[in-house]
């Protein structure tokens, strides 16, 4: 009988994780560069360029691909004739794992995950626990999907209980252009089917971890089955949706639909949508009782060599020198390559603010927001020499409702987030004649290098959603709603409808 020591375990959650916080898979890789090579739209193209450079550079550098360094996710088939030599359980097993990769100090990773989560949401600081799936199987040996979930795709997820003879292609071409694009396309999209509610929310996380990214494989050979025929007919369809890398309009914004279905019951379809970003972090292994799994580091022959002069193309501006009359010349859609002082800021932070202005208190004496702009960001804890860790942007909608009091209270002009506003901050920022731009979600390492200083301002209690102040050069940025309310993420899609 298989043993399976409560060493090995821990040793490979840990591994595991540090692994697929800095390698993206590489089938992931060479679908991103078909995509890249393909893309029509230079906004579009600029942003998938940027993703795979970062991707290269953080395999280089062994830092996190995100800022979201996710929350963690497992799969695991236990098999019937194995044995653990452990004292604590296979979850408790997991959690050290996870809290081992997450503290490690060569590559400290974000503790993202708040318990009391409808109450005072108090930060776990080591990030667990994880989200775990155990299967009992056949065999002697334990099979292991383990995943760091972002969670700008996760709050995409998406459950409906169809009627048997709905369809299920119109409910999800329906569906996903009100995903918008805070799940960082391009990515792959799982659909789970059938079963109860449950089981096909599982099986749309589950599909997202199928091996390989093989679209274009299924299309030189054609499909055998009904759930091939599926995948790709909703390929073809979601591309002619035109929303494109970042919504900003583009031939790709899939790279692969994977489906999983289970038997339901005769009066019922469920059907579940789960994306999966540009920070795509998974890893499988398997324990057979000779060790801790051994994961094999790709080479940096798998990436391709993206000239990035292209990073570089922009409108230069100096931050500290804007004011709102200067915001009138923006035009959206304009790429900028920002340089001078942004303050940082994002859910939590934001709440602070709220409460502060609302009761008459005011801000803190050493945060003044008059002519600046704020930066939705929560980045990943720096190591050695480093300035700040990671610092990519967060899907800036979460801060729709706080936009018009901060606009109209602290003289703030601007925000730089990821993904598209909502009517409630369209609105504010059409009204008081301020500024939207976006950083491209899943090139967080990249974009940390363009920051010269980092200090905290104000909160420091909230760990990685403290505000900071940050300077930064040459930072690119995309002017995506400018000072009439005009929203890229609106004209790019609808320009690039039907073109893929």
């Amino acid at each position: 009988m298989t043993t399976i020591k409560q060493k090995d375990f821990i040793d490979s959650i840990a591994d595991s994780l540090q692994f697929i916080s800095y390698y993206h898979p590489i089938d992931f890789i060479k679908a991103m560069h078909e995509a890249y090579l393909k893309e029509k739209n230079p906004a579009a193209r600029n942003a998938i360029g940027q993703i795979l450079i970062n991707s290269r550079m953080v395999a280089e550098s062994h830092r996190p691909i995100c800022q979201d360094t996710g929350m963690v996710c497992v799969f695991m088939k236990v098999g019937m004739h194995m044995q653990w030599d452990a004292n604590i359980s296979p979850e408790e097993m997991i959690n050290e794992g996870i809290r081992r990769a997450y503290l490690n100090p060569d590559n400290p990773l974000r503790a993202s995950i708040v318990s009391d989560p409808a109450g005072k949401r108090i930060n776990t600081k080591d990030n667990t626990p994880a989200v775990i799936h155990t299967e009992i199987v056949c065999g002697d040996k334990i099979e292991v999907t383990i995943a760091a979930k972002g969670f700008g795709s996760e709050n995409k997820a998406k459950l409906k209980i169809l009627n048997p003879h709905d369809n299920i292609s119109a409910w999800v071409l329906k569906t996903i252009p009100t995903l918008g694009a805070g799940w960082c396309p391009p990515g792959i999209i799982g659909i789970g089917i059938g079963g109860t509610a449950d089981k096909a929310v599982s099986n749309a996380k589950e599909a997202l971890f199928e091996e390989p990214i093989n679209i274009q494989q299924l299309y030189q050979r054609g499909p055998t089955n009904r759930i091939e025929e599926l995948r790709l007919s909703l390929y073809e369809e979601i591309n002619k949706l035109g929303i494109g890398a970042q919504g900003l309009g583009g031939v790709t914004t899939v790279l692969d639909v994977k489906i999983k279905d289970s038997p339901t019951h005769a009066a019922s379809l469920p059907v579940a949508i789960i994306p999966n970003c540009a920070a795509t972090r998974y890893v499988k292994f398997t324990l057979d009782g000779s060790g801790p799994c051994q994961l094999t580091p790709p080479t940096l022959e798998n990436w391709p060599e993206i000239d990035n002069s292209f990073i570089k193309q922009g409108r230069r501006i100096n931050l500290d020198e804007l004011d709102k009359n200067a915001l009138l010349s923006f035009k959206v859609g304009e790429s900028l390559l920002i340089s001078g002082k942004l303050i940082t800021g994002r859910d939590a932070a934001h709440q602070r603010l709220q409460k502060l202005i609302l009761s008459g208190e005011g801000l803190p004496k050493n945060l003044d927001l008059r002519n600046r702009f704020i930066y939705y960001v929560g980045p990943v804890p720096k190591t050695g020499s480093e300035i700040i860790g990671s610092a990519g942007p967060t899907t800036a909608n979460r801060m729709d409702s706080f936009v018009d009091l901060l606009l109209d209270k602290t003289g703030l002009i601007g925000m730089i987030g990821k993904a598209e506003r909502g009517s409630e901050a369209l609105e504010a920022i059409k009204k008081h004649k301020a500024l939207y731009c976006i950083a491209v979600g899943g090139a967080a390492y990249l974009i940390s290098k363009a920051i010269k200083s980092a200090k905290i301002l104000a909160f420091e209690e909230l760990g990685m959603e403290a505000m900071y102040e940050l300077e930064v050069k040459d930072m690119p940025v995309v002017v995506a709603v400018d000072t009439e309310g005009n929203s890229v993420h609106t004209m790019g899609p609808l320009q690039w409808c039907h073109k893929s």
